[in-house]
């Protein structure tokens, strides 16, 4: 498996990136969904990686900076026809390692908290991220799930 920074301009990452944005919106109210589009992934202080098996786009993730000691995971998904290969879980490795570098104190996410997203929260959870409150400008929503990783 091979991680590059993108630039979202390749037409696998974009499909990806649209089918991501459908199940969220398919999952969870909108006013409950907090993806970030297409614009938001390229801001600058987003950094957004895919993941690769030889030609094969196998996921991707992204990191944003909430502050110079707390980061925010967004973005994880892994492609239907690469699931339960180790994609994901390489993609955090791959944004946790980043953080750490950056000298991040806090690694936290949103996700939802539907039948959906149960596997997803089971990878964090695997990786030592615990629940907490709602973190920057979030607020209790009963279709979010928050969790934190201390760095």
């Amino acid at each position: 498996m091979r991680i590059i920074e993108d630039d979202l301009t390749g037409s696998e990452i974009r499909s990806l990136l649209e089918t991501h944005f459908a199940g969220m919106l398919a999952n969870s109210p909108e006013g409950s969904c907090h993806f970030l589009d297409f614009d938001g992934l390229n801001a600058p202080d987003v950094t957004f990686w895919s993941i690769w098996d030889d030609k094969a786009l196998m996921g991707c993730g992204a990191l944003k900076e909430l502050s110079p000691d707390h980061g925010e995971i967004k973005s994880m998904r892994t492609h239907a026809d690469h699931l339960r290969k180790g994609a994901g879980a390489a993609m955090l490795t791959h944004i946790i390692s980043e953080a750490r570098a950056r000298g991040y104190q806090r690694l936290s996410l949103e996700t939802g908290s539907a039948e959906a997203f149960v596997p997803a929260l089971a990878m964090y959870q695997a990786h030592g991220f615990d629940f907490c409150p709602p973190f920057a400008d979030y607020v209790e929503d009963p279709f979010s799930r928050f969790m934190t990783l201390s760095l």
